[in-house]
C-alpha cells in the first residue's frame, strides 16, 4: 500500500468529504487495512479561479507545490488535489514535487470512455471552464462537451462561492435549472466538476446520470494506494 498526500482546504468541506470518500470506498475489514493519509488542509492558497481568469489574483503554484513537498517530507508517496480547478497546475506540480500527483481529469475521461459515454455536460467554475481543463481532454477522447450558457454558468459559481464556500445550503433550484439547461443540449451525463457541487450529490437526491469528479478521484486514489470495493467501479447513478 502506499501512502496517500491530500493538499486540502480548497475549499475545507471539498477536503472532509473526500476523505470520507476514500474511506468509504476502502475494501478494508479493520482499521489496518486503510491507507496511511497525510492531510494538508490549506485554505489559506490564493484562488485558483482569480488567478486563471487574469483578475489580478496571487498564483497560488508557489504554495500548492510548497505544501507537497511538505506532504513528501511526512511520507507521501502519491499527492491527491480535491480540487479540480487548482488541476490547472498539476503538470508543473508534479515536475516540482517528484512524485506522482493524480489527475482528475484524465481519469474522468478514461471513465467516461469505459462507460460509452459520448456527450457530457459540465458545470465547474469559470477558471476550469475557461482554461478548458475538461474540455481539451474530451474532445480528444471523442467526448463532445455542453457548457452553460452565461447566465447558468453565474449559476454554477454562485452555487460554489455563495452556497458551500460560504457554509450555507446549496440552493437546488439553482442547481436543477442548470443541469436541466444541460440535459436539453443533448448530455447524457453530467459533470459535476468542481469538488463543491460533489454536496448536491452527497446531500440532496439529484437523480440519474451525473458523474461526481470527486468520486472519480477517490477511486483513482484508493486504486492506487489501496484496494478498492467492488461496487465503487461505476459511479453513474443510471
Amino acid at each position: 500500500m502506499k501512502r496517500l498526500g491530500i493538499i486540502g482546504g480548497l475549499g475545507p468541506m471539498a477536503t472532509a468529504y473526500f476523505f470520507q470518500l476514500i474511506i468509504e470506498m476502502t475494501n478494508a475489514g479493520r482499521d489496518q487495512e486503510h491507507i496511511e493519509i497525510f492531510i494538508h488542509n490549506r485554505p489559506q492558497i490564493p484562488d485558483r479561479t482569480q488567478y486563471i481568469l487574469g483578475n489580478g489574483g496571487e498564483n497560488p503554484l508557489p504554495e500548492l507545490v510548497e505544501a507537497g513537498k511538505g506532504l513528501v517530507r511526512q511520507g507521501a508517496e502519491v499527492i491527491a488535489m480535491p480540487c479540480v480547478t487548482a488541476h490547472f497546475f498539476q503538470q508543473v506540480m508534479e515536475e516540482e514535487i517528484q512524485i506522482p500527483v493524480l489527475n482528475a481529469i484524465t481519469e474522468t475521461a478514461e471513465y467516461l470512455k469505459l462507460e460509452n459515454i459520448d456527450k457530457v455536460g459540465i458545470m465547474a467554475t469559470d477558471g476550469t471552464v475557461q482554461s478548458k481543463l475538461f474540455q481539451r481532454i474530451l474532445e480528444e477522447n471523442g467526448i463532445q462537451c455542453f457548457l452553460p450558457d452565461a447566465e447558468g454558468q453565474e449559476e454554477v459559481m454562485y452555487l460554489i462561492y455563495q452556497n458551500v464556500k460560504a457554509g450555507k445550503p446549496m440552493e437546488m433550484n439553482r442547481f436543477n435549472r442548470v443541469s436541466k439547461q444541460l440535459f436539453d443540449q443533448g448530455a447524457k451525463v453530467i459533470l459535476l466538476g468542481c469538488t463543491e457541487l460533489s454536496m448536491a450529490k452527497k446531500n440532496h437526491g439529484i437523480g440519474q446520470g451525473f458523474l461526481d469528479v470527486l468520486e472519480v478521484l477517490a477511486r483513482k486514489a484508493v486504486l492506487t494506494c489501496g484496494n478498492l470495493k467492488e461496487e465503487y467501479q461505476h459511479l453513474i447513478i443510471e
